[in-house]
């Protein structure tokens, strides 16, 4: 048996699972031109948000990343950097990115199904946690870019203290 001709198949599978799970769950997915990459929006509380769900066929990876719906300036991303990663502490899926280039801020969860299937659950696991983390943290992230918050305030602002 080709084992890379499975896990390709196994990827190819879990892509048409994807794609059937977002249209069923209503996130009206579009596919990027003929990449295993689908596009599709998410409205929160406090923000709306593009977000990319990416499957990996040679790895049996699926990748999900919702994107904040500003970037962070130059003048504040050592700041935003620290926001992130007092965020990053104690999250259980994911975590947050932040491109240095262009401040580009993104969440990101990600799943390895080698070998087994990709389910409707499996994806909805991986999936809503991004959005929801990010709506959360939203407010802080944009507190620390235009409001002269420190990171260490938005956070405790957030979570509450909480540690």
């Amino acid at each position: 048996m080709n084992h890379v001709g499975s896990e390709v198949q196994n990827g190819q599978q879990a892509f048409a699972t994807l794609g059937t799970f977002l249209e069923e769950d209503g996130w009206y997915p579009q596919q990027i031109e003929e990449r295993t990459i689908y596009r599709v929006g998410f409205e929160g509380k406090n923000g709306r948000y593009s977000c990319f769900a990416q499957v990996r066929l040679d790895l049996e990876q699926l990748l999900f990343y919702a994107i904040a719906p500003t970037k962070a300036p130059e003048a504040t991303r050592a700041a935003v950097a620290e926001f992130l990663t007092r965020a990053n502490y104690g999250l259980r899926i994911g975590n947050f990115e932040m491109d240095y280039t262009d401040g580009e801020v993104r969440y990101k969860s990600s799943l390895d199904f080698e070998g087994a299937l990709l389910t409707p659950a499996l994806i909805r696991n991986a999936i809503y946690p991004a959005v929801q983390t990010l709506d959360r943290y939203l407010p802080g992230l944009m507190s620390v870019i235009y409001g002269g918050q420190t990171p260490e305030v938005a956070i405790q602002t957030i979570e509450g203290g909480a540690g």
